[in-house]
Parts: C-alpha cells; sequence; structure tokens
C-alpha cells in the first residue's frame, strides 16, 4: 500500500496507468483529490515507477469562470474513458472534460450559489454511478448528497439531507459512504433504502483512536475497509470492517519526514 501526496503550484495534473490514480496537483489549493472506486488488482510490479512530469488535462487558462478555467476545483473522478468530472468549487458546477479537449462541458449546476434544484453551492466531491447513470455530488454548503442525472441534467436530486457531506465514494456491493465533516465521522448508505451505519469516528472531533477531527475524504479497498482523510488530525487512518477504532497508516507523528499537515486528498494503490 502507498498513499502519495503532491502539493504544487500549477494547474492539476493526474497521472494515471491502469486504472491506478496517483498525483493530483491543484492550483493555489493546498490538495485536491482523486474519487476512484474500489480498483481491481492490476498485477502492477512492485518496483514500478510513476511518471515524474504530468500533462495539464483541465483548466489551462487560470481561475476564471470560463469553460476552460476553473476556480478552486476541489475534486475529480475519471471515468473508464478517461473522462474526467471535476468539482469546481467557486464556481458551483460541476464540469466534464474529455480526453484531449480543450474546455469542459457544465453537467451539474453553473447557475451561481444557491439550494433550487438546478444549483449547487461549493461541491467538494463528485462520482460516477453506472447503475443510474448519475453523478453523485456532494453539495457541501447547501448540506446535502445531490443525485444529478447524465440523460436529463437540468435538476438535482436530494438524496441525503442535513449532512456536512465533504468526501464520497462506493464500494463493489453497491454501498455509497459520505464523510461528515461537520460531525466527524463516515456513515455507510445502502441506495435506495433508509439504512446507514457509523463506519468511522461519530465520537465527536478528537485525536483518539476511535475519533477523526474534520475528515476530508474517502477511500474502500476490496476488503471494505475504510481510508479516511483526518484532516485536522495531520493524518490518515484504516479502518477495517467492522472495526471499532482505527489505525494510523500515514501522518501522526511530530516534525519529520513521515509527518503531514491538513491531509486532504488520499488515494491506496493496491499493489
Amino acid at each position: 500500500m502507498e498513499i502519495k501526496q503532491n502539493i504544487m503550484d500549477l494547474s492539476f495534473f493526474l497521472s494515471l496507468n491502469k486504472k491506478k490514480l496517483i498525483l493530483i496537483e491543484c492550483q493555489q489549493i493546498k490538495l485536491c483529490f482523486v474519487s476512484a472506486p474500489v480498483l481491481p488488482n492490476a498485477n502492477l510490479n512492485v518496483n514500478i515507477k510513476w511518471i515524474q512530469n504530468g500533462i495539464t488535462v483541465a483548466g489551462v487558462n487560470g481561475s476564471g469562470t470560463g469553460m476552460n478555467q476553473l476556480c478552486n476545483p476541489w475534486s475529480l473522478y475519471i471515468d473508464d474513458d478517461q473522462t474526467v468530472y471535476i468539482a469546481d468549487c467557486s464556481n458551483h458546477r460541476i464540469v466534464e472534460w474529455k480526453r484531449g479537449a480543450t474546455t469542459g462541458r457544465v453537467v451539474a449546476g453553473g447557475n451561481g450559489p444557491g439550494n433550487r434544484p438546478d444549483q449547487l453551492n461549493c461541491p467538494t466531491d463528485v462520482i460516477l454511478d453506472k447503475e443510474t447513470n448519475s453523478l453523485i455530488i456532494c453539495d457541501y454548503e447547501n448540506k446535502r448528497v445531490v443525485r444529478w442525472s447524465r440523460q436529463n441534467g437540468k435538476n438535482g436530486e436530494t438524496i441525503i439531507s442535513n449532512v456536512g457531506c465533504w468526501g464520497l465514494t462506493k464500494d463493489d456491493n453497491g454501498f455509497l459512504y459520505i464523510v461528515n465533516y461537520d460531525k466527524h465521522e463516515v456513515r455507510q448508505y445502502r441506495m435506495g433504502k433508509r439504512q446507514e451505519i457509523i463506519v468511522a469516528g461519530g465520537k465527536g472531533p478528537g485525536n483518539r483512536l476511535n475519533q477523526l477531527y474534520q475528515p476530508t475524504y474517502v477511500f474502500v479497498d476490496q476488503d471494505h475497509s475504510v481510508y479516511v482523510s483526518d484532516s485536522n488530525n495531520n493524518r490518515v487512518m484504516k479502518w477495517m470492517k467492522g472495526a471499532k477504532q482505527g489505525i494510523i497508516v500515514a501522518g501522526g507523528q511530530e516534525n519529520n519526514l513521515t509527518q503531514l499537515s491538513n491531509p486532504f486528498g488520499l488515494v491506496v494503490d493496491l499493489l
């Protein structure tokens, strides 16, 4: 397992190989995140080295509202055809960027900040739900999770209300995982049913192993272990399925090379 993080001062890059999503940069953002589905074992050599230089795939003209611009992009999701979906937070929209394209296309929001069905207010994460052919979006400032059809993309449907959703992902069984930044927990939801359980945190803010403090993004592996960017504790936590507390897998140390500072993005490379 390898958790990689990069903070730079250019447009965001990404490097991918056999569905392994490794490197993200965001312009003047502390850290960005790749929302990755549960990844199959790609049988990569343990000594593989990733290309050190990326290419710009979206947002080539600085910060702004144009279709070739982004403003505080917080996260992205990459489809099988390498189409990139970007949570363009300060533009209150989700932008689709095809491979090789020079401009993007708004696929959700883009009608200014607000809480109408056709609006978003600082979306922080997005994933593609192929079962319903829709986008699932953390609409953070509206405290809701929205499903936005890719066939009729004029309005979104609120599927979870009153939740400080910052990050989300799905596992291979169709469960949805929501990081509640405000309540310092991760919950698992059964799509279409009123079933939810806490799978990480939920004991209030703190630094004990059964606590989180302003968690941001989440990754779920094939064993359904939950990895969480525990931002205000400067660490990444792993919670095995059914565990009552987590283990520190990155950061959580003071003043050395293994320390982190407010980690946001998270991808687990399953070698």
